[in-house]
């Protein structure tokens, strides 16, 4: 398995946020996870990418803990609540300045996965004069544009219209079509079910169930 997910468990100030979290999960597959807010959805995806460490339990990925033998995922691509950018930038500059950290794309690349997103790549307006729907664009092009081989998306339909979720739908098989792992919060029930291979009922930090969308649960 790529993604090794052993008795998590997360406490902050005590209270448990995450209870024992055991999953492993595989690469070329999309996994959903539903719950209600506060369920644990997003502090779980925190700690999958590093960002909390746990009280106890690990998250492995290939065999390497996390926060032990790496201090996060070697390649993640992640969105998480809100996405926040400079305000001054365009879209464009703002993905650039991300893509010169580790330098794994160009231009060109920022280039399609903007338009694959809906948005134009040479729109001079800086994002804080972006719409949410656009923002929201803009937050899963920057998870998605190295072709990471995790990516953790937490309600990436928010704020689109139709068309912006039917492109959000392409990306997303798209990533699961070339072996990425794709973790995925979304309140919307039948929107999750047509994007996963598996779901995943959390509530109170535990994992509660296990289905295939259009088989049993499990």
């Amino acid at each position: 398995m790529y993604l090794e997910i052993d008795n998590l468990t997360k406490t902050i100030k005590g209270t448990t946020v995450l209870d024992g979290v055991t999953l492993s999960l595989e690469r070329g597959r999309v996994y959903g996870l539903r719950g209600k807010n506060g369920s644990g959805k997003t502090m779980l995806m925190r700690a999958i990418t590093g960002l909390i460490r746990p009280t106890s339990g690990t998250v492995a990925i290939e065999g390497k803990i996390i926060g032990k033998d790496e201090s996060f995922p070697p390649s993640v691509g992640i969105l998480l609540e809100n996405p926040a950018f400079v305000s001054k930038y365009t879209g464009f500059k703002n993905l650039q300045v991300l893509a010169d950290i580790q330098k794994n794309i160009g231009a060109e690349v920022i280039h399609e996965t903007l338009q694959k997103v809906g948005l134009d790549p040479s729109d001079k307006r800086p994002y804080r004069k972006y719409s949410l729907g656009m923002k929201q664009r803009l937050g899963i092009a920057c998870a998605v544009m190295e072709s990471p081989d995790l990516i953790l998306l937490d309600e990436p339909i928010n704020a689109l219209d139709p068309t912006g979720v039917d492109l959000v739908k392409s990306i997303i098989m798209e990533h699961k079509k070339r072996g990425a792992l794709l973790l995925i919060a979304c309140h919307d029930a039948q929107e999750l079910d047509y994007l996963s291979d598996e779901v995943y009922y959390m509530a109170e930090g535990r994992i509660t169930g296990h289905e295939v969308p259009g088989g049993d649960a499990l």
